[in-house]
């Protein structure tokens, strides 16, 4: 049989040679090096046997697909650790993730972070033994009853979700037995260097009726010091992660009473907030945007017109009994469908297009508890929301306006270097999920694909993450933990106008539908405020910093004098505070430091009575007195040059 190489090279080989078999074939140097391969575009373990010509790719530990592997065999390895430890378990998934893996796991018990080392030492006597990895097939009524002897109930409810003519595979290593469709390393003691690094809490299938089970996070490198390097990168992580720098420098907190994913944002991180959205809001009203103020909620015949109560109901939180006679509401997830009724308020000529919309929106999505992550990830919050209606001329220059708007917020954040661009698109195999015909929607993402070819933008794709009312550019953006969100997302939609009969009268007097655009400027200020939390460790720019300038006192005989600074930054508009306590000037200092405010102002005898006052500055320290009227001026022109860059 034939077998083709990557580099376009075939070779000639005996049916039934295995992909170990192959990679022997092309060196030995590879053959020592291959976990797994690729055959025909499907991935499989080194055993498996190639009957006919075929492509074949060898992986190896440099391909991605190589590391998943090589982590999923982690997996397992902890599975068993656990199982051997705790034998009345019960094992659910454990896949592979961005940077390690996890098992979801049924604990009678309930188990610790202190365990963890307990099952590590474990998991290093099974890589010790380096049992063999053997793949073996059952039928489905077989691999029920194999699972139900080893008492594994998720494993049996999996099996019995699979098509009747799928392939049920299991892997041995040693005297342990896993489901899994694989492939994974020939054996065990492969694994070099593994950590397991955090417990969580996880529903059984992400759903919250469900059982809780205990999701056990670790991961695992081929190189000792690769494993060295990342866990550093994790422990500096740790130290800028918004959910510790933004509790310590009190920005925000949550309260167990009120909820998870509903943060309170205090003080800074209200003022913070406060910043952004005029900021936001007036750059808006210079791009022509029009300010509305929509309801928070509204009956569930509004959402059904809109087509959300069918497609985005289970994100959603209602109001009343469906059951009952009585209305049904439901909070606001968006705010489409009521800025459109801005629009809908009185007939419309295409002199009236391009209608740019914008509203500062307070928006409410019941997202599993299991997403919930500090302000990056909440039930409730604020977004620059917007929609334009437009004709299908002007649809190009809006969505790059909207671009345009988009990169202005991120430079202006200073985010504009960490974002990603990625054209979301329907899924044709799932159409259920969306309104309107396969040729709409072919067209519609023919029409976004040109204008971002046209922009030059460099942008992946992906199946299946479209808006149900048409596709969408979003940009990504990772926390410091690499965990990958949506910041701002620019959406295309061609049925929601339908819906609601917005129509306009063109130049030939024909009524026809604009499109719409839904886009955010800043995306969501809690995720933006999160994010600049852990890009600059706190020490967010002083133009949107909540506290730009502490007046500090030396003592009591400079307090008149610190309350005259105080009110005379109040008037330039720059946003300060007083600490006049009782405790030493080098203790208010260290204190200012260690909250990161950027200016300090300490103010003894001497600048009372000169009209000074001496100032220090975040990272530089002591840089001398000044006029007061001096240090406002350099204020004012730091914050107008950072806003502009």
């Amino acid at each position: 049989m034939k077998i083709y190489l990557s580099d376009g090279s075939a070779i000639e080989l005996a049916e039934g040679t295995t992909v170990l078999g192959v990679a022997q074939a092309i060196s030995e140097g590879l053959k020592r090096n291959a976990i797994a391969g690729e055959v025909n575009g499907k991935l499989v373990d080194l055993s498996y046997s190639v009957k006919e010509d075929s492509t074949v790719r060898i992986i190896t530990l440099k391909d991605k697909e190589g590391l998943d592997i090589y982590r999923h065999t982690a997996s397992h390895v902890l599975a068993q650790a656990v199982k051997n430890i705790y034998p009345t378990c019960s094992l659910a998934i454990g896949p592979t993730i961005e940077n390690g893996f996890y098992y979801d796991i049924d604990f009678k018990t309930p188990i610790t972070q202190e365990d963890l080392a307990k099952i590590e030492e474990e998991m290093a006597k099974i890589i010790k033994c380096n049992f063999e990895i053997t793949r073996f097939e059952l039928p489905r009524k077989e691999a029920i009853a194999l699972m139900t002897k080893y008492k594994e109930p998720y494993k049996v409810e999996l099996i019995k979700d699979l098509p009747e003519d799928a392939v049920i595979s299991f892997y041995r290593q040693g005297d342990f037995t896993d489901l899994c469709r694989g492939p994974h390393l020939p054996s065990t003691g492969l694994i070099k260097a593994f950590k397991l690094t955090s417990l969580a809490g996880a529903y059984w299938r992400g759903d919250s009726k469900n059982k809780m089970l205990t999701r056990i996070y670790g991961t695992a490198f081929a190189k000792k010091a690769e494993l060295e390097e990342y866990l550093e990168a994790v422990k500096n992580a740790k130290l800028r992660d918004h959910n510790k720098i933004g509790r310590e420098l009190e920005y925000f907190t949550t309260v167990d009473a009120i909820g998870q994913g509903l943060p309170v944002l205090l003080a800074k991180g209200s003022k913070t907030v406060q910043v952004l959205q005029r900021f936001v809001e007036d750059e808006e009203y210079r791009r022509g945007y029009i300010l509305t103020k929509t309801p928070l909620f509204a009956k569930s015949d509004f959402y059904k017109i809109s087509g959300h109560w069918d497609h985005y109901k289970e994100g959603m939180f209602i109001i009343g009994d469906e059951n009952s006679d009585k209305e049904v509401f439901a909070l606001r997830p968006m705010t489409c469908p009521f800025q459109f009724q801005v629009y809908l308020n009185k007939p419309r000529s295409y002199k009236d297009l391009p209608m740019r919309l914008d509203e500062t929106s307070t928006l409410f999505r019941n997202e599993d508890s299991g997403e919930m992550h500090g302000l990056i990830r909440v039930r409730q919050f604020t977004i620059s929301e917007g929609h334009l209606a437009c004709t299908p001329a002007q649809l190009e220059d809006e969505f790059k306006g909207c671009l345009d708007l988009a990169l202005y917020m991120l430079k202006a954040v200073g985010l504009d270097g960490d974002v990603s661009y990625r054209f979301s698109k329907w899924d044709a195999n799932n159409k259920d999920k969306y309104i309107g015909s396969a040729e709409e929607w072919e067209n519609v993402q023919s029409v976004m694909r040109n204008i971002l070819d046209d922009i030059g933008l460099t942008y992946s794709e992906a199946e299946g993450e479209a808006a149900f009312y048409g596709p969408k550019l979003d940009i990504q953006i990772k926390n410091v933990f690499g965990k990958e969100d949506t910041l701002i997302t620019i959406q295309i939609d061609f049925q929601l106008a339908k819906r609601f009969n917005m129509v306009y009268t063109d130049v030939d007097g024909e009524k026809k539908y604009p499109y719409v655009i839904h886009r955010t400027s800043i995306g969501c200020y809690e995720r933006t405020l999160a994010l600049m939390l852990e890009k600059y460790a706190g020490a967010l720019p002083l133009w949107m910093a909540p506290v730009q300038a502490r007046v500090m006192d030396v003592s009591e005989k400079s307090e008149a004098y610190c309350n005259e600074v105080f009110d005379k930054l109040m008037e330039a508009g720059i946003r300060p505070e007083k600490d006049l306590r009782s405790e030493k000037i080098g203790k208010k200092i260290r204190e200012a430091q260690m909250e990161k405010i950027p200016y300090m102002l300490v103010i003894g005898e001497q600048e009372a009575e000169s009209g000074e006052v001496s100032v220090r500055k975040r990272g530089e320290g002591d840089i001398g007195k000044m006029k007061l009227e001096d240090f406002i001026a350099l204020v004012k022109k730091q914050v107008k040059d950072l806003e502009k860059w």
